[in-house]
């Protein structure tokens, strides 16, 4: 057999096992996402679980100043009730407090009803850390199983890698060339002569070119499928 032939060859392996360690390594990427998903998920309901509250908050704080602010004119309502001598004056007066006392019943209400809706929301903020707490110990063993994994295909890649380059010389740079654009296009490029016809796709070779492989050990190319094809030393 041509030894550029032999050299091909060589290549062809190595980037066999090439191709299956990256595709070994790019199954890990849908177990990693699949990872990731579920965490975010769960993160994603902490943060909305937060935001809630602390807008609640902030409404709560809101209400604690309009309170505030609403027993403060009732205080002065109640000084002027206790001033007026009028009968006319009194009445208005009482109406005013009156008023002010209802406001500050609802509003004290409403505080109470948010109190028990923050009491309530915060202990869905602890559920749902709880929640990606262990969504997050339960991958971890996971995660780590699929980086050791990766880890090591990288470190096979590497090696096959530099195995591969160092085999390069004993092909010209003209053949490496065709060869390594048939291989963007296809998993393999080499193909042995099956007969009389191309190895891949079948195709009757005309028989001089055919002779020009089984006597010069030449490497073709295939005119119907564009695959290299060469003389096995059975055939």
């Amino acid at each position: 057999m041509d030894s550029e032939v032999e050299g091909l060859l060589a290549l062809q392996e190595d980037d066999t096992k090439i191709q299956e360690l990256e595709n070994r390594r790019k199954a890990l990427e849908p177990r990693m996402a699949a990872l990731d998903k579920k965490r975010e998920s769960a993160a994603a309901t902490v943060t909305r679980s937060r935001a809630a509250v602390e807008a609640e908050e902030r409404r709560q704080r809101e209400l604690q100043g309009k309170i505030a602010q609403h027993k403060s004119i009732q205080e002065k309502n109640l000084a002027q009730f206790d001033a007026v001598k009028r009968l006319k004056e009194a009445t208005a007066a009482m109406a005013q407090v009156e008023s002010a006392r209802r406001i500050i019943a609802e509003d004290e209400s409403e505080l109470q009803a948010l109190s028990r809706r923050l009491t309530e929301m915060r202990a869905a903020v602890e559920s749902s850390e709880a929640s990606l707490a262990e969504v997050e110990g339960e991958q971890a063993t996971a995660r780590e199983e699929i980086e050791t994994e990766r880890a090591e295909i990288d470190a096979s890649l590497e090696v096959a890698r530099a195995a591969r380059s160092g085999k390069t010389g004993a092909v010209s740079k003209t053949m490496l060339g065709k060869y390594d654009r048939i291989r963007t296009r296809r998993t393999q490029a080499l193909y042995a002569l099956r007969g009389e016809s191309c190895g891949h796709c079948d195709t009757a070779i005309p028989m001089q070119r055919r002779n020009q492989l089984v006597v010069n050990g030449e490497i073709d190319v295939c005119e119907a499928c564009g695959v290299l094809l060469y003389r096995a030393a059975t055939a």
